[in-house]
């Protein structure tokens, strides 16, 4: 059983404060706010267990020693040296026994491993009665496995920290009057209020009212955001000043801080390539220790010496220095506004040396503005304008929502519409006024429905070296006009791009759909993009991301449309901006949680922090246990001087991972 995620999904439970699970004892204490509803609730869920509870390994693995367990073993170490033999010897027995029945069991179970290394040792020094030495290993032992416990658990409950907000009970308005109620019935379409102080429980909109809210906990964003009617509201934020009612848009396990948690948790048990091959390593390293110790008491016959030897194992600190450094990578990560779904995402961000970006909305703010509506017959531009917002303004497309804004902002009444056919990456098909209306792409219109667009090409040519798209509208076959956008060029996006290349990134390719000479004019402001594909539909960008892949080395690709979920699958890596469909936030392994390309850049810099850290930690854990390993077998060094050498090498390998981190996402 999972116990680290049943009691995780324990501690989400309404009311329920905090939870513990003790293996050993075979029970659970838990923390709560002493209502009928919470208990009942909590049994419910333990009576029927959902199956992720028992399809995964524990994280944390065996039970951890208690504090008190490695005091009282300490303490008898210490009587040892005054008790006689007849005490000390049956005594030194019951303690390594554990450690040598467990290393049997492993030997047995599953070949030569750290804990029958750990057995080794402890036999050999009982078997020659150094009852001290046996005691102190077995001391040191528990010790040892406290501290990397502990270093592990603080690391995950710290992840976990960042992503539980508490909320209970919200006010609610209903029927012209404010109720308290539990969270668990808001549903779709209430109106939650929040004053000062309240954690936000809902993903919604602010329907009345405004307030000054810190979304530091979702965005990593520390300064204190404003909103008002008709601004949008994300769950796990804090109201700083001001009072604002949100009409309830996802609720329960649909908000925001719900997905973050299921992206966690789930992130949690994913290990890395360099993770298992670093734990397949450690592993081959213990029969060495066990075959050279084994070697020095047949040549010499010191089993002293041999003891010495067997203390030292690279395993602990390679093994449990990598999931250490990614929880706190991630929680740091998610702190600077990058949700980082677990190691295996890290580990692929850190080796990506290719990366593709879709122009709009990504690089580009996503927010398509009208610059210009130009009538080629009789229409004025507000009869054009209101023409093509009365076909689009069902079609859930950023060109759509241009122009049905701009109609709105020119107070423009809308004809009659019926019969729409949306054409993908094309354009829109409506009857308006009983006529038909189409507005798309010049190749819709042009190639496709045979209407005659050659009296406009020298306006064209213009608008598109001025970087605007272009939305071309005709009636009843006959052309009526050209509707220009222009969506601007993230300010942050150069900045981003050089910062990327400094990391290691060498090739940043950009895909659009707009015509060339467009691209060209907003991607021509970055110096940094190596290539530019335009024109391009749908299905073009996961075959580019695919060629790419085959060309070797690591690629990831960065969107926010259901159009990009499949690139984002073939990538490596894929990367999703804030505002992207429900699709291709699943499709990602890093969610941008910030409406800005700086998390981008936070992101490699993470990943590629946290390559290093870990290098480091296998490079330190070798290079040091391979010079105590050196002293114990030139027999300079005792067995239990060994074993301490080597248990702190592993506690400051593990406090260098836990650290290594903390500054680099909020550099």
């Amino acid at each position: 059983m999972d116990t680290a995620y049943l009691q995780a999904m324990i501690e989400n439970l309404p009311g329920i404060v905090r939870a513990r699970i003790n293996r050993r004892g075979g029970s659970i204490v838990v923390e709560y706010d002493g209502s009928p509803e919470s208990r009942n609730k909590l049994l419910d869920t333990l009576r029927d267990l959902p199956a992720e509870t028992y399809a995964h390994a524990d994280l944390n693995g065996s039970m951890a020693p208690e504090l008190a367990d490695v005091f009282l073993k300490g303490a008898l170490t210490l009587a040892s040296l005054k008790t006689p033999l007849e005490v000390s010897a049956p005594l030194s027995l019951l303690l390594g026994l554990p450690i040598l029945l467990k290393g049997l069991d492993t030997l047995f179970s599953q070949g030569i491993k750290v804990e029958t290394l750990d057995a080794a040792a402890v036999g050999l020094s009982l078997a020659r009665c150094d009852f001290f030495t046996a005691n102190s290993i077995v001391t040191l032992l528990t010790l040892g496995e406290h501290l990397e416990a502990s270093s592990e658990n603080r690391s995950t409950e710290l992840l976990k920290s960042l992503l539980r907000p508490q909320v209970e009970h919200v006010w609610m308005e209903r029927g012209g009057e404010e109720v308290r109620v539990p969270i668990t019935q808001v549903v779709v379409g209430d109106r939650v209020i929040c004053g000062p102080g309240d954690i936000i429980p809902v993903d919604g909109t602010v329907a009345d009212g405004e307030a000054s809210v810190n979304q530091s906990s979702i965005t990593g964003e520390s300064v204190s955001v404003h909103l008002y009617p008709g601004k949008e509201v994300l769950s796990g934020s804090v109201v700083e000043e001001g009072r604002m009612i949100i009409r309830a848009e996802r609720v329960g396990a649909e908000t925001s801080m719900a997905r973050i948690t299921r992206y966690m948790e789930n992130s949690l048990r994913m290990k890395s390539a360099s993770q298992t091959h670093s734990a397949e390593l450690a592993d081959r390293l213990v029969p060495v220790t066990l075959a050279l110790g084994m070697a020095i008491f047949l040549l010499t016959g010191d089993m002293t010496r041999a003891t010495a030897v067997l203390t030292v194992d690279y395993s602990c600190a390679i093994k449990l220095a990598n999931p250490v450094a990614v929880k706190t990578a991630m929680y740091d990560a998610a702190r600077g506004g990058v949700l980082v779904k677990g190691a295996q995402a890290l580990d692929a961000l850190a080796a990506v040396d290719t990366l593709v970006l879709d122009k709009t909305g990504t690089l580009t703010n996503g927010v398509l503005n009208v610059t210009d509506v130009i009538p080629t017959g009789k229409l004025t531009p507000d009869a054009l304008l209101a023409l093509t917002a009365a076909a689009e303004q069902h079609y859930a497309h950023p060109v759509a929502h241009a122009v049905v804004r701009a109609a709105e902002e020119r107070g423009l009444k809308l004809p009659a519409m019926s019969n729409v056919d949306y054409i993908v990456a094309h354009g829109v098909s409506a009857y308006v006024d009983d006529e038909r209306v189409l507005a798309g792409s010049l190749h819709f219109l042009q190639d496709d429905e045979h209407v005659d667009c050659s009296g406009v090409s020298e306006l064209a040519d213009r608008l598109r070296r001025e970087g605007s798209n272009l939305l071309y509208v005709s009636r009843s076959g006959i052309l009526e006009g050209v509707i220009a956008f222009r969506d601007d060029l993230r300010p942050e996006a150069p900045a981003v791009l050089r910062g990327l290349k400094a990391t290691g990134i060498r090739r940043i390719i950009v895909i659009t759909g707009d015509h060339r000479d467009t691209a060209q004019a907003v991607i021509g402001q970055l110096n940094d993009v190596s290539e530019l594909h335009w024109e391009m539909k749908p299905e073009d960008k996961s075959r580019i991301v695919k060629d790419l892949k085959d060309e070797g080395g690591g690629v990831a690709f960065v969107g926010d449309g259901v159009n990009d979920a499949p690139a984002m699958i073939t990538a490596q890596v894929g990367i999703c901006m804030p505002g992207g469909s429900n699709l291709a936030k699943e499709a990602a392994m890093v969610l941008l949680l910030e409406d800005d390309l700086d998390g981008l850049l936070k992101a490699r810099q993470v990943a590629t922090h946290t390559r290093m850290v870990i290098d480091n930690c296998f490079k330190s854990a070798v290079g040091f246990n391979s010079i105590v390993l050196l002293l114990a077998t030139l027999g300079l060094l005792p067995p239990v001087a060994s074993a301490l050498l080597h248990n702190l090498s592993t506690v400051s390998i593990l406090g260098y991972a836990a650290l290594g981190n903390r500054s680099t996402a909020r550099g």
